[in-house]
């Protein structure tokens, strides 16, 4: 059997030597076995653990790779499996909501909504029921700065416009997706401004992180399919896999 020196690991994947020694602390790696000089012996099985967590990090998080290795580390291949499954799902609902978000937005105007047409003035119970959200999420993220209601002078009760309305259904959308709250709040506030194009650069901008995210994911489940073959968790002689295989193997370069 052949051992790796830790150098060696470290300068393929562009890391330090103590970087190894901590994905072995933490429980990512199976501790190696030892040389009388207490050196550690590092095996093709601890090689492709280290790739395939420097691989999944981008695409899948420190918590979650970490996870998932966990699981292959008891064999558990299926909880595993199921765990990366579970964050290609949340992505692809990211990417829907930023689709639609990025729709939102090349609708020139926002007349109608769920069939209905906008009245010049509305309260907050007419559009939390028009986008589907709750009046504490509206007042909420007027707190947070995210949205700028009119008050009537007769009795200080909130007034939303249409434009209102465009800028609520986009704080819905960019909510649940990835994107940090001072990137809505710069989307909204160009939406606010009439600076739609800027709103859409902003937009197309967040979709090519997604794009990249995908394509680091794919790469990660590359490597952890290689792993698991080196562990014997998956048949590496099936033709289909390895085809398949093929298509993953690009997608972090």
């Amino acid at each position: 059997m052949r051992y790796y020196k830790p150098k060696e690991i470290a300068d393929e994947l562009q890391i330090s030597t103590s970087a190894l020694r901590h994905y072995e602390a933490w429980g990512v790696v199976p501790p190696p076995e030892r040389a009388e000089n207490g050196h550690r012996l590092y095996t093709s099985e601890h090689v492709a653990y280290f790739r395939c967590l420097r691989a999944m990090f981008p695409g899948f998080g420190y918590g979650m790779t970490y996870e998932v290795l966990r699981f292959i580390q008891k064999r558990e291949l299926d909880d595993a499996l199921w765990l990366v499954n579970a964050e290609q799902a949340k992505l692809q609902q990211e990417k829907m909501l930023a689709d639609q978000t990025l729709a939102l937005l090349e609708d020139p105007s926002l007349e109608m909504v769920k069939g209905k047409r906008l009245k010049p003035r509305m309260t907050i119970g007419e559009v939390a029921e028009l986008a589907d959200v709750e009046t504490s999420a509206i007042r909420h993220w007027e707190k947070e700065g995210l949205l700028s209601p009119e008050r009537n002078p007769d009795n200080g009760y909130r007034l939303y416009t249409p434009l209102h309305v465009r800028q609520i259904l986009l704080i819905r959308s960019l909510r649940k997706t990835v994107f940090f709250l001072e990137k809505i709040k710069g989307i909204v506030q160009a939406v606010e401004h009439q600076s739609i194009e800027q709103a859409r650069k902003m937009m197309r901008e967040a979709l090519s992180v997604i794009h990249e995210r995908i394509r680091q994911q794919f790469h990660g489940v590359y490597k952890l399919v290689e792993l698991c073959i080196e562990l014997g968790l998956i048949d590496g002689s099936d033709a289909a896999l390895t085809r398949t295989l093929h298509t993953f193997e690009g997608g972090g370069t």
